[in-house]
């Protein structure tokens, strides 16, 4: 049997090296944007990538505001939210290229919200043929880019 060896993994799994409290809330608070990748900082949401993508460029718009509901935030803050959004899938549009973009909010632990108590929208590129065998039945993403080098390219257009 071949293995693919992907340790960093592990952290996520084990649920290591989590903060106290809400991540969402704790690390827009660190001022450490390019640690905790933080690429855009809005009035009432900001644009960060996700540490454990499932494709090159997965993102994340996040209210400042500590919610699990979209009743949560004010119209201002929604308003914000979705213009993120467009402005993410335009910006991911023009450096990757993708064949489509996946957009998606999980309300909830049954909704299948990997942080429930804070709500985020995720923004993702996706690619023809970019779901294969290593997925379904490795449970294993193979991303060509480096998350740093996401970092950056997304970091200088927003």
């Amino acid at each position: 049997m071949d293995r693919l060896w992907n340790p960093w993994r592990y952290q996520y799994v084990s649920k290591e090296n989590k903060p106290d409290g809400c991540i969402f809330c704790a690390l827009p608070r660190e001022e450490r944007d390019e640690q905790n990748l933080i690429v855009y900082r809005g009035q009432s949401n900001y644009i960060i990538l996700n540490r454990y993508p499932y494709t090159t460029g997965h993102l994340m718009v996040v209210p400042y505001q500590h919610t699990n509901s979209l009743q949560g935030i004010d119209e201002a803050t929604a308003m914000e939210l979705f213009s993120l959004v467009r402005t993410a899938e335009g910006k991911l549009r023009s450096i990757y290229r993708p064949n489509g973009m996946n957009l998606g909010m999980n309300l909830g632990e049954a909704a299948g919200a990997g942080i429930a108590e804070h709500i985020h929208m995720h923004v993702l590129p996706r690619w023809i043929g970019d779901s294969n065998f290593m997925t379904v039945i490795g449970e294993t993403r193979i991303l060509p880019e480096d998350l740093a080098e996401t970092y950056r390219r997304l970091k200088a257009v927003f």
